[in-house]
């Protein structure tokens, strides 16, 4: 793990090399989920989006085709490294904190950001930055999980294999709330629309229950944190190269903690 840089809420770090491995996964997983709430919204051609923390290129390149090259898509992020691929003529990459920046400039019918705030300590003054760089009508979507509602790495514990991964993902779960995640901001997305004025609110949740997608993550993850897990005394070495065995077998269910998405209209 990459213990020399400041140590702020984000226990997965872009800049490992596992990094790119979970991006894919998690674009796998999710992006058809993204993608239907996007088409639902109604983002055709001219309109103007701005994602947030984008990750890897999947989401902005999927919203530069729905815009076309009369539209823009403006994608923010702390590490644009994984992001780079999506630049194009509809595609402004920009380094930007979100909790710390002004919003880039212009007004949005699409502000977007999925499995961000969850890691950012700043998360109120995040969202208010989002709303504020809405235009009249703009549409704000937040894609957040909820490991709270579903805790589970294998929510059918059927044997020893199971019990062990479930141990180690309470045990990064433990991680992530000590580090300032809040492990129940999922469900508290829809009130937070509401409470930032946005209209016509709805929100609706989403996970896997196992998919090939699932067990990549849990290896990339595993190996990203593993030297975490081992210093907190979470787990042994031989724990952890014993669960990295199970999963490679590709024959443990392995789930998600639910997405929630939830979107509101600035009116």
């Amino acid at each position: 793990m990459g213990e020399h840089g400041t140590d702020h809420g984000y226990l997965l770090d872009n800049q490992q090399s596992e990094a790119g491995i979970r991006f894919g996964a998690l674009a796998e997983l999710f992006d058809p989920v993204t993608f239907r709430h996007i088409d639902r919204i109604g983002i055709t051609k001219g309109m103007r989006c701005w994602e947030v923390g984008a990750g890897g290129p999947s989401v902005p390149t999927g919203l530069a085709e729905r815009v076309g090259t009369e539209g823009k898509v403006v994608c923010t992020d702390i590490d644009v490294s994984w992001a780079r691929d999506a630049a194009s003529d509809v595609v402004e990459v920009l380094r930007h904190d979100v909790a710390a920046d002004p919003p880039p400039p212009g007004g949005f019918d699409l502000v977007h950001a999925r499995l961000v705030l969850v890691h950012v300590v700043e998360r109120a003054e995040a969202l208010r930055r989002m709303v504020q760089a809405l235009r009249p009508g703009g549409v704000l979507l937040l894609e957040d999980a909820d490991p709270g509602l579903q805790p589970l790495l294998c929510p059918d514990e059927s044997g020893p294999e199971q019990r062990l991964a479930n141990r180690l993902r309470s045990g990064f779960r433990e991680l992530m709330a000590a580090r300032g995640a809040d492990l129940s901001y999922g469900r508290t997305l829809p009130r937070l629309l509401r409470e930032a004025g946005l209209a016509d609110v709805r929100a609706d949740a989403y996970f896997p229950i196992t998919s090939p997608a699932c067990t990549v993550l849990e290896a990339a993850t595993v190996r990203q944190i593993r030297g975490r897990l081992v210093a907190a005394g979470i787990a042994t070495d031989e724990d952890i190269d014993l669960h990295l065995s199970h999963v490679a077998t590709g024959r443990l269910d392995l789930a998600t903690a639910p997405m929630i998405s939830a979107w509101g209209r600035r009116p």
